[in-house]
């Protein structure tokens, strides 16, 4: 049987590419008062992000519950009996303990391994699809966690940010607190880094930001792939790929919007690029 991969919402593999892979998707929850939306499924991104930005509420989010995994596991154990999730940080979200609460619960109708890999967003999202390929090419559960665990250390983030407010207001700020108090014409980069957000540098323009991303992979040595994601700036994104495609495969650059729920902390006009090194 064909090990099922799972992972959330938070890995921005949108539903059509999960269908795709054959990957199946626990979406977070995203609140605009008293109105509850599943990340990417009863919302969509362009909805969200106007939402966001001419609203007068500001959004919360919360994590997938315990059953919504203990859902998820039994309806995939009535076809394989091993299941590897892997999910967003869990310094970052709640949605890794609500994972291992389920498998707890379900373990003995197949066996279930959880990972938490310390990423978001597309840096989580390639170590996903990656193992989507390997799992649908006949990987055992043992050789595809040994192998994410080994992928976490080579799966890098870079993020432009127009503003951090948000990122401020969501409570997700982390270890770039401390450019909470720079210049209002100064956008920061800020990566991950032990499993929470952490600074790189800052720039001064959007301009600026998408050079940075841009250099950020001739500085390894040998990439595997390569994502860039958006909030609301897609020529920018289409940019980007542009100019990767001259010194990278175009058809190894993903592509994705950020997602409802990392949209109410990144706010909008983020800008992300993911190096997957290759072993």
């Amino acid at each position: 049987m064909t090990v099922e991969i799972v992972t959330d919402s938070l890995s921005d593999i949108t539903p059509e590419f999960a269908k795709e892979l054959g990957v199946t998707v626990v979406p977070l929850y995203v609140r605009f008062g008293e109105e509850v939306y599943r990340d990417r499924v009863e919302i969509t991104t362009d909805e969200f992000y106007h939402k966001l930005v001419h609203g007068d509420i500001f959004p919360t989010t919360t994590q997938p519950s315990p059953g919504d995994f203990i859902t998820v596991y039994k309806k995939l154990a009535k076809k394989t009996d091993e299941i590897l999730v892997i999910t967003v940080s869990g310094v970052l979200s709640g949605t890794y303990q609500s994972a291992m609460q389920a498998k707890s619960m379900v373990e003995d109708k197949c066996r279930i391994e959880v990972i938490d890999s310390r990423k978001v967003a597309m840096s989580l999202g390639l170590i996903v699809i990656e193992a989507a390929k390997a799992a649908k090419a006949g990987a055992g559960l043992d050789e595809l966690a040994d192998w994410v665990r080994k992928a976490i250390h080579r799966s890098h983030l870079v993020v432009y940010f127009d503003t951090l407010k948000y990122l401020a207001k969501g409570g997700r700020i982390g270890k770039a607190q401390g450019l909470l108090g720079a210049m209002l014409s100064i956008k920061p980069i800020l990566t991950i880094k032990d499993g929470e957000m952490a600074p790189l540098t800052r720039v001064r323009s959007p301009a600026a930001g998408l050079d940075y991303l841009y250099n950020f992979v001739p500085g390894f040595s040998k990439v595997e792939a390569l994502a860039v994601e958006h909030a609301t700036t897609p020529d920018e994104a289409d940019e980007l790929v542009r100019r990767l495609s001259a010194i990278f495969p175009k058809e190894r650059i993903y592509r994705s919007i950020v997602s409802p729920v990392l949209g109410t902390h990144a706010g909008p006009n983020a800008l992300a690029l993911t190096v997957l090194e290759a072993e």
